[in-house]
């Protein structure tokens, strides 16, 4: 996708991590202040990171996943939910894996 543009971030390159409910919304947003750049992230978003982060750090063997963007149709989706989701790749554990490990080795 734009992998030979991928910014790798250390722990010691983020400067604060704000969270907050805008005025006016209903859902958290994640200020990310880095060293050379500042970025919002939804709500979904970072749960869809808790998610892949809980799908392969606490499981005993699983060593990567893919999410992907997913438009659901109003029969798919559970209420309270978004059309567009990012959902699990079926298969996706070994090609995330060397994805990652490749972008590791050239960074």
């Amino acid at each position: 996708m734009g992998e030979d543009n991928v910014k790798i971030y250390k722990n010691e390159d983020v400067v604060e991590i704000i969270a907050a409910i805008p005025r006016g919304h209903y859902h958290t947003r994640f200020l990310i202040r880095f060293k050379d750049q500042e970025i919002i992230l939804q709500e979904a978003t970072v749960a869809a990171l808790v998610r892949a982060y809980a799908m392969v750090a606490t499981h005993p063997t699983r060593r990567g996943v893919i999410l992907q963007k997913k438009v659901l149709d109003k029969k798919e989706k559970k209420l309270g939910f978004a059309r567009v989701q990012l959902l699990e790749k079926p298969g996706s554990e070994e090609e995330a894996v060397e994805i990652i490990s490749s972008i590791i080795i050239r960074g």
